[in-house]
């Protein structure tokens, strides 16, 4: 058999198929495996989440039914088990997220390329498939150099983020050529592009209140950390919601900043009365420069229409109830995603609805198998896209092995 792809889907298929007994030959374009791991987890690889599989279902986004059966089959504890016997040892930080003690991907990797080679996996590395076709007997699969033929193929090429690690969309071009149907890729888990950011780039805010709002309806909030950069937002919520709105049309979309929600409009009024009673003398800028990062205070009162250079005995009520609503309601204009390139993960791939959940066989293509991100299956950050792809890649390689061992005996 052939595995298209040497990432977390394609590698843990091959060890699951070889340790099995079958006979497995992996296929990666880049000179060495692995090329998008060495990046996640900024380096430190996140391998999966040590998290309940009925909780793990909540943070996957796009068809979390549809590999329920393989995190069930293939749990985070199963990856955790996993890289630990294969020499790895590993960790539990915030929000559930395993890492290697090391804190290096390079560890994850040699773990996967270890494991391959003492089940038998053999490689053929920096050559990348031209065309793959369907024959009678199977698949032919051409290089550049040779052609290759197999009764079972797996795909597992990944999306299209990063396409410097290889990721080049190759999977939807293969499986559109042997008939399945590829659902629009979009970026996910990505910054959103807003005007009137780039005053404030570099800026992070804590504790903040982050909601998506279209034609007056609220379609997302997260609570937690953001960032400002030159072009919009980003951080951990600004991901999150970047991954529920990603096939919405963005036009008239806006993007709100509660800066203080644990504050009613009410209670924050009172101590904005009470401060500016204590120092009546003062500029109303120094009053209430501890509201906000320094930065942004004269953003908040330019938006609240308030004269900066105002004392507090001068300010009215009028003016103080501006200044609560914009400090609940800081609104930007949403103008777009960041481009898919830079996104942590791609959404969208071969649809689902042409590929078995148990054994990710295509429902096309008898011997033909999907793994990984270039299935229409994508989740937010923190380790639960990589467990999809082992979870996937492992039911995939029983599945492959069980025919080849069947049709060998």
């Amino acid at each position: 058999m052939l595995v298209i792809g040497a990432g977390a889907a394609g590698m843990m298929a091959a060890i699951t198929a070889a340790r099995q007994g079958a006979s497995v030959t992996v296929i990666e374009k880049n000179d060495k495996i692995g090329r998008k791991l060495y990046i996640t987890g900024k380096g430190r690889c996140n391998v999966t989440n040590q998290c309940p599989v009925d909780e793990f279902s909540t943070h996957v986004v796009t068809n979390a039914r549809f590999v329920l059966s393989a995190l069930n089959r293939f749990s985070p504890q199963h990856t955790i088990t996993f890289f630990e016997e294969a020499g790895v040892p590993l960790k539990v930080e915030r929000g559930n997220r395993v890492y290697p003690v090391s804190d290096r991907s390079a560890d994850i990797i040699d773990a996967l390329l270890r494991e391959a080679k003492a089940a038998g996996v053999r490689f053929i590395t920096g050559v990348a498939v031209r065309e793959i076709e369907k024959t009678e007997e199977g698949y032919t699969v051409r290089l550049a150099d040779r052609e290759l033929h197999c009764k079972q193929l797996m795909i597992a090429t990944g999306g299209v983020s990063y396409s410097g690690t290889g990721s080049t969309g190759d999977g939807y071009r293969f499986a559109t050529n042997l008939g399945h149907t590829i659902v629009p890729p979009v970026a996910a888990c990505v910054g959103i592009r807003c005007a009137g950011t780039t005053d404030f780039a570099g800026l992070s805010l804590k504790n903040v209140e982050v909601s998506i709002h279209k034609g007056g309806k609220k379609l997302t909030e997260r609570f937690g950390e953001m960032l400002y950069t030159h072009t919009g937002v980003s951080g951990p919520v600004i991901m999150v919601m970047s991954s529920y709105v990603n096939r919405t049309d963005l036009q008239d979309m806006t993007l709100r900043i509660d800066m203080k929600p644990a504050l009613d409009e009410a209670t924050l009024d009172r101590r904005l009365i009470a401060d500016l009673s204590v120092s009546p003398k003062k500029q109303l800028v120094h009053v209430v420069e501890g509201y906000l990062p320094k930065a942004l205070v004269p953003e908040w009162l330019r938006r609240a229409g308030v004269n900066a250079r105002k004392t507090a005995a001068e300010i009215t009520k009028e003016e103080r109830t501006r200044l609560v609503a914009t400090l609940k309601a800081f609104t930007y204009p949403i103008q777009g995603l960041e481009p898919i390139e830079g996104a942590i993960v791609t959404a969208g791939g071969v649809s689902v609805k042409e590929i078995n959940p148990k054994t990710f066989e295509s429902k096309l293509c008898k011997g033909l198998y999907f793994g990984g991100e270039v299935m229409d299956v994508d989740c937010l950050t923190g380790g639960y896209n990589l467990q999809v792809a082992f979870a996937t890649g492992y039911c995939a390689g029983l599945a492959m092995a069980a025919v080849q061992l069947e049709n060998k005996a």
